[in-house]
């Protein structure tokens, strides 16, 4: 089958590769009809998550047609139409039991890795390097799917792929985000970044109650998609000052909740922003916290700050004393998107939203290199790219 690998910074290749082949008696071989390139993929792209290996089939947003099932896998037959979660379970331990689906004690055939780098293990993730399972990914012909009879989700007829394909990762990403923002009715949401997951997050700010959502970003296309699509207030911090602008929209209180969906490759414009530049690119820290850190000065006192923004290891000058001191609450996380599945699954159906409002780019699996670059740089208004197999 065509697959698409990575083999190192700036260089993805799509190649010949094994068809994937059921190991265990809980698994599921899926017929790609839909993926996607999510911003977290350019992190790997950019070489900036560690354990990585020359051949590894990229991707975690996917869904297809079920071809074979292993024979523990009851719930599912061939021909079944499904989407499946980038965060892979097992439903039975501890953690999947209590909903935290991506914290899976069971999934992670590598966890001594992660183990190393963050105390205790996630999950397994499909696609995303060997520290989180080093499973084969979605952006590619066919896929095994482990623990089949926990994660996929049937599709009803009438629904298009582009529709539903969102449910894999990015619309529940957003919607928990949100939902960790603890909003009340009334309340002022900030987000920083405005591509998919900030877009959803918009979005599901609303859903929660929200009076007000203002987005930051300094992207116009995707500015223009947060105001027109999102109905959300916007500021370029190309332009203006973020911190200075939110605090005269919010009579100098502040957001009472503010959602960092950027992460660990942020920009900015003040000396902060270049001290990350530099620091990263000496490998004294992982990633840039510039948006966290607005997020974290900017916030109202006894406010939320959510992070569905990916970060993978350390940063510098978080300012904790702002945390404690405005007496904040941080919460994170990879998104348990199991949990989230059928009633966003609903909100669809029901039509509150369509998540293919997001998509820009429409190519077959053959143009990765392309799309990947093109979606990097920010090219040809580009948002976010669905790949057809």
């Amino acid at each position: 089958m065509k697959a698409v690998c990575w083999y190192g910074r700036h260089d993805v290749r799509v190649k010949s590769v094994p068809d994937p082949k059921i190991l265990n008696p809980r698994d599921a071989i899926i017929k790609i009809t839909s993926t996607a390139i999510c911003g977290s993929d350019l992190h790997l792209y950019e070489g900036n998550i560690p354990t990585m290996e020359s051949g590894d089939i990229l991707g975690h947003e996917f869904m297809g047609e079920v071809v074979e099932v292993g024979q523990g896998v009851k719930n599912l037959n061939i021909g079944d139409r499904v989407v499946v979660p980038f965060t892979i379970s097992c439903g039975g331990c501890f953690f999947c039991k209590r909903d935290l689906w991506s914290l899976c004690d069971n999934s992670n055939p590598n966890a001594w890795m992660a183990e190393k780098f963050y105390g205790h293990s996630p999950s397994g993730l499909f696609g995303y390097s060997h520290l989180l399972g080093g499973y084969a990914g979605g952006q590619a012909e066919y896929a095994r799917v482990p623990y089949a009879d926990v994660g996929p989700l049937k599709i009803p007829d009438g629904l298009s792929d582009e529709q539903v394909l969102f449910l894999t990762d990015i619309f529940p990403t957003g919607y928990m985000a949100a939902e960790n923002a603890d909003i009340e009715p009334g309340d002022t949401v900030a987000v920083w970044g405005c591509g998919p997951v900030g877009q959803f997050a918009i979005q599901s700010a609303y859903m929660l109650g929200a009076e007000r959502v203002i987005a930051i970003d300094r992207v116009p296309e995707r500015l223009k998609m947060a105001k027109e699509q999102g109905k959300a207030e916007i500021i370029n911090y190309e332009e203006v000052d973020a911190g200075e602008a939110l605090k005269e929209m919010t009579g100098g209180r502040g957001p009472d909740r503010c959602i960092d969906a950027v992460g660990m490759e942020a920009h900015g414009t003040d000396a902060m922003a270049m001290y990350d530049k530099v620091a990263q690119a000496v490998k004294l820290e992982t990633g840039r916290p510039t948006a966290l850190r607005q997020a974290i000065v900017a916030c109202r006192k006894g406010g939320t700050v959510s992070i569905p923004g990916v970060y993978g290891g350390f940063v510098d000058k978080v300012p904790l004393g702002a945390v404690v001191n405005k007496a904040l609450t941080l919460r994170s996380g990879q998104t348990h998107v199991h949990k989230y599945l059928r009633p966003l699954l609903e909100r669809i159906q029901n039509g509150e939203i369509d998540p293919s409002f997001v998509i820009s780019h429409r190519l077959n699996l053959d143009d990765a290199p392309k799309a990947y670059e093109i979606f990097r740089n920010k090219q040809d208004n580009c948002t976010k790219v669905v790949l057809k197999p």
